[in-house]
């Protein structure tokens, strides 16, 4: 199995008094398999997982496997901690109907690369799904080597990374350069996705693309089959959009973008983070207003 294509990693709409707001939710799930995306994530960051009890989790893989279901597109769900036994816990949970599990590199104890290594091989070796590994080296404080992620593509239940190290850094390029055919690189990081893509990339996910699924979507497609000037363009104008959904700790400004637009019930977010300040919030609007109006343009033209 190789991941391609755009998967969206939904926020968990909040309703005012704070509690999860389902239909809002699938809103935003069925929305984004119909405007474009090829699959989505649940439970990711984005989804401001942490903070969800155990019956808030399994209520949104019930919803987004439904609506995954019935448009016969792939989910992945976020699961894994930084404790290696915990996480195989979480994976045997897994139901058939998830094609993926999204596994961060483990946090805050940072291992060694060879800890790492030894973490996803206990992992893969028992998970009834296959796993993307979660390359973030700022949230976990763990960089990985070309090396180590070379070995972790090399793992047979291992099936590609969401590469998310703020940077096109000479270990990206090595990646890039020697992975295995079958090893999906998902760019990880909203800014730089039309980069990574332009580097083979196949696919990403993305947070921005909750709200501009269609323009991600033909950015993942453009940077495939071209033509390349459209590619570098539409690159330019979603950069814009995605440096101003995280101007402020994610997915504060984008809960309350779909808030202002009335796709979610408020931008509520849970402690510790806040929500956006109303001048993010403006410019984050503006920023998808000028994208929707450039392609618009575009499409006229």
């Amino acid at each position: 199995m190789t991941l391609a294509g755009l998967f969206v990693p939904l926020v968990t709409p909040f309703t005012a008094d704070g509690a999860l707001a389902a239909d809002a939710l699938a809103g935003l799930a069925y929305s984004a398999l119909a405007d474009g995306a090829t699959g989505l994530v649940a439970l990711g960051t984005t989804a401001e997982t942490a903070t969800l009890s155990t019956a808030e989790r399994q209520l949104v893989i019930e919803i987004c496997a439904r609506a995954c279901r019935e448009h016969n597109a792939p989910l992945i769900v976020g699961a894994g901690t930084n404790c290696t036994a915990d996480s195989i816990d979480a994976l045997a949970g897994l139901g058939a109907s998830i094609t993926a599990a999204l596994t961060v590199v483990p946090y805050y104890t940072r291992p060694s690369e060879a800890g790492v290594l030894a973490h996803f091989r206990a992992l893969a070796a028992s998970s009834p799904v296959p796993l993307v590994v979660y390359n973030i080296p700022y949230r976990t404080g763990r960089t990985l080597g070309a090396d180590t992620l070379r070995e972790l593509a090399a793992e047979p239940n291992i099936i590609g990374v969401k590469h998310a190290v703020g940077a096109i850094d000479d270990t990206t390029i090595e990646l890039m350069r020697t992975r295995p055919a079958d090893f999906a690189v998902l760019a990880g990081d909203d800014l730089y996705a039309a980069p990574l893509l332009a580097l083979g990339a196949t696919g990403g996910i993305l947070a921005s693309a909750t709200l501009a699924t269609a323009a991600f979507a033909a950015l993942v497609t453009a940077w495939r089959d071209g033509p390349l000037d459209e590619a570098r363009a539409l690159g330019h104008r979603l950069a814009a959009l995605s440096a101003a959904l995280f101007a402020e700790p994610n997915p504060s400004v984008i809960k309350a973008v779909l808030a202002a637009e009335g796709r979610i019930p408020s931008p509520a977010v849970r402690l510790p983070l806040l929500p956006a300040s109303a001048g993010a919030t403006a410019a984050a609007r503006a920023a998808l207003e000028f994208c929707s109006a450039e392609s618009a343009q575009k499409v006229l033209v």
